[in-house]
């Protein structure tokens, strides 16, 4: 154990000494509270704060990123070049332990940067609010919407296999299904068929009610508010592309079993813009004792129009589930999850290949997990004629390369959403204990074979 941690803080020392990461340290240091002060967004205190969090944590994100494959194949391949590592292997200090010292300097020395800039951004975000001209709405604003980590909750999706079944076989039967689906295949026709029976289930007509039913709704606050967040499209625009509407909160059971009312029903009469996100806040005490919570909505005969949720975004409930503290550190172990991923796939690099082949690979492999869901369409795409090669080769490494762009932390922070232990657990765990331990294992099995010198006689 004592040769490994004397090689893990030799390698500290010497990543310190790298000026490209004296370079990196200060350029974070010296931007940061720049960017701090000069944010503007939307011109609104919000949009302050999230163009900030947004910009500050992706570029810290991205330099660490950089300075950890840099360090981590340096640390290896400097040795190996300058011969270094025959004065090392000389001693009493097996190659694994050389390995692993390296692996867990480059560990601790992202713990440590990624610590000093997380509490940079965090400071500056805290007290950026105290330094401007906040008024009292502003501020709760900030803190219903920003300062906050909120659980979001979705409609259940209905199940329409046997009405579009039904519609198919009516199609078919009616011979028109080549004039509404040109060249599609049977499974196409019912995708879409689907999509269009689930929307149609939040469509509401004029003087129509859709209701969607919540169960579960636990604040961690009872004294905050709840939120529905919506968004409309129509059939046909109104004329000032606004849409009248009624909406109710509460324990719908109260009216619909003649049960004894319990809990308050809210209600709003509202005028909002169409294909614009808004958001409607609620009482907790709407809420019923077991989490069940109603949301109703009302397309009123002031509009002469359809009024339709998208899928994707159309409707969903908010409500606190943590603070932006514990959000924020959970953020940061996604992004050191990250860290211990590239430092040991550049310790494996660094094992059978020279420095700057070393770092290309690495940085091919950090920008395609970086655009992860783009590549993974194109590859499935291009894969259609070779399907068999495609699954027994490059398939299996894509899906072995995390996916950066799917679970950056800036999505859950910037809106304040929650990020959740489970989402660490499912995302950062696998990542940082299994294929991190993986790419370890076998950067030792071939510096295990792998000659250092060649004894000539």
């Amino acid at each position: 154990m004592y040769s490994i941690w004397a090689v893990a803080t030799n390698t500290i020392k010497q990543a310190i000494r790298l000026k490209i990461a004296a370079i990196f340290i200060v350029l974070l240091i010296v931007l940061l509270p720049i960017m701090g002060f000069t944010a503007t967004g939307d011109g609104t205190i919000k949009g302050k704060l999230q163009t900030f969090v947004s910009y500050g944590l992706s570029l810290a994100t991205l330099l660490l990123c950089l300075l950890t494959i840099i360090t981590s194949v340096f640390s290896v391949t400097s040795d190996i070049q300058q011969k270094q590592i025959y004065t090392v292997l000389t001693k009493p200090i097996r190659r694994f332990q050389l390995l692993l010292g390296k692996l867990i300097g480059v560990i601790l020395l992202d713990i440590m940067l990624l610590t000093l800039f997380a509490a940079i951004i965090y400071t500056i975000t805290i007290y950026m609010p105290r330094f401007s001209r906040v008024t009292d709405d502003e501020l709760t604003r900030l803190n219903n919407e920003f300062f906050t980590a909120r659980a979001s909750l979705t409609p259940a999706e209905p199940d329409v296999s046997q009405e579009v079944l039904d519609t198919y076989k009516q199609l078919e039967k009616g011979g028109l299904l080549g004039e509404l689906f040109l060249n599609l295949s049977r499974d196409e026709i019912i995708t879409q068929l689907t999509s269009q029976k689930k929307l149609e289930k939040r469509a509401a007509a004029v003087g129509q009610e859709l209701l969607w039913e919540f169960h579960n709704v636990r604040p961690a606050d009872q004294n905050e508010n709840l939120f529905i967040r919506f968004k409309y499209d129509v059939s046909v625009n109104p004329p000032d592309l606004q849409v009248y509407s009624q909406w109710l909160a509460g324990d719908y059971r109260q009216v619909k079993y003649g049960t004894k009312i319990e809990t308050p029903i809210y209600s709003f009469e509202r005028k909002d813009v169409i294909r614009t996100s808004r958001e409607i806040q609620i009482p907790a005490d709407a809420v019923a004792q077991d989490g069940y919570l109603a949301i109703g909505f009302i397309n009123v005969p002031l509009n002469d129009t359809v009024v339709i949720f998208p899928l994707e975004d159309g409707l969903e409930v908010l409500y606190k589930a943590d603070t932006f503290t514990a959000n924020f550190v959970r953020a940061n172990l996604l992004i050191l999850a990250r860290l211990i991923f590239l430092a040991s796939l550049g310790i494996l690099a660094s094992t059978f290949l020279s420095f700057p082949v070393a770092i290309l690979l690495c940085l091919v492999f950090f920008f395609t997990a970086s655009f992860s869901g783009f590549v993974l369409e194109s590859f499935d795409f291009l894969s259609e004629g070779l399907s068999g090669v495609y699954s027994y080769t490059l398939k299996p490494i894509i899906g072995f390369l995390p996916q950066f762009d799917k679970f950056s932390p800036t999505k859950f922070l910037i809106p304040g959403r929650l990020l959740s232990w489970s989402t660490i657990a499912q995302v950062a765990a696998p990542m940082a204990c299994i294929k991190a331990p993986l790419l370890l294992l076998l950067g030792l099995l071939i510096f295990s074979y792998r000659e250092i010198a060649k004894v000539i006689v």
